[in-house]
């Protein structure tokens, strides 16, 4: 994911929301924690686009927890089987868990960052062989393979994958359709 202005992807991650506590009050800007108060009080919790967050923590105006998508509940599932986890689940708007995590990253410390990108890491490393494993596995099931159950396992498959993943698998079965496409084409030609 880019972080182009006019990339689709960046502005749904930057859309998504994350916890603060505001250090200081701040007068005419209640509506922003969704209560009917005029003024934001200093300790006030409230979730905040990122991209809005970014402005409220650079100014230390607000702090800000980790969100639950990289917290240690999560981290500890991706640990044991990262394949196991529905990303999409996680973050909502596309499911775009790594640019999520990739926004994060830029507004915490360089220690933080650190760890949070060993976790995007890992995480895309653990469940790639299986994305491109299953896009060739239901690419090779051709049209036949178009409905009933194993259909019904390409979609529960697919809808726990991040958009990112959900890009790569799209690409991998094309891929795999053109390759068997070519081959079935010269198998006919050395006939």
């Amino acid at each position: 994911m880019d972080n182009d202005y006019f990339s689709i992807d960046a502005i749904l991650a930057e859309n998504q929301k994350i916890q603060c506590t505001f250090k200081v009050d701040i007068p005419d800007m209640g509506h922003l924690a969704g209560g009917s108060d005029r003024d934001i009080k200093s300790l006030t919790k409230a979730p905040i686009p990122i991209w809005l967050a970014y402005i409220m923590l650079f100014s230390d105006w607000a702090d800000f927890t980790i969100p639950s998508p990289f917290g240690t509940r999560v981290r500890n599932a991706l640990k044991a089987e990262p394949r196991s986890v529905k990303l999409s689940n996680l973050v909502g708007a596309g499911g775009l868990w790594y640019g999520f995590g990739k926004m994060v990253m830029d507004i915490l410390s360089e220690e933080q960052a650190n760890g949070i990108s060993e976790v995007l890491a890992k995480a895309f490393k653990g469940r790639l062989l299986e994305v491109i494993d299953q896009a060739q596995h239901f690419a090779a099931l051709g049209p036949a393979g178009g409905g009933g159950p194993s259909a019904d396992t390409a979609q529960s498959f697919r809808e726990g994958l991040d958009g990112t993943e959900r890009e790569l698998f799209a690409l991998a079965q094309e891929s795999a359709k053109r390759i068997k496409r070519w081959h079935e084409g010269n198998d006919k030609a050395r006939r």
